[in-house]
């Protein structure tokens, strides 16, 4: 299984931004699809999953900023990412499997929420 993430890029504070992230060699719907973000000099932190019937679970820190959602039929996920910060400047990276985190990584688009 190949994940294929994008768009990221350059955003103002306040600003929002579209990733998108699209599975490719997988039969069925992959159980879970998480996104994950790893800033400079820390580690990789989970900001949001969304399993394959549609349940959702949000770091605190996106929590009413940010949403996940996904397309079964595609095995693609996307995160909506609303009123951003500088401090949600990261590489983002989606990632997919039967656990959190899965065993597939897709490799990562740079967000940079700036002025």
């Amino acid at each position: 299984v190949q994940l294929q993430a994008s768009g990221g890029g350059l955003v103002q504070p306040g600003g929002s931004l579209r990733l998108s992230c699209a599975a490719s060699g997988s039969g069925s719907a992959i159980p879970f699809l998480n996104w994950y973000r790893q800033a400079l000099g820390k580690q990789r932190e989970l900001v949001a999953f969304i399993t394959n019937l549609g349940s959702t679970m949000y770091a605190d820190s996106v929590k009413g900023r940010f949403t996940i959602s996904r397309d079964n039929l595609k095995n693609a996920v996307s995160l909506q990412m609303n009123s951003l910060k500088p401090e949600d400047t990261a590489v983002y990276y989606c990632n997919g499997g039967r656990n959190i985190p899965g065993a597939y990584w897709g490799q990562g688009t740079l967000v940079t929420v700036s002025s």
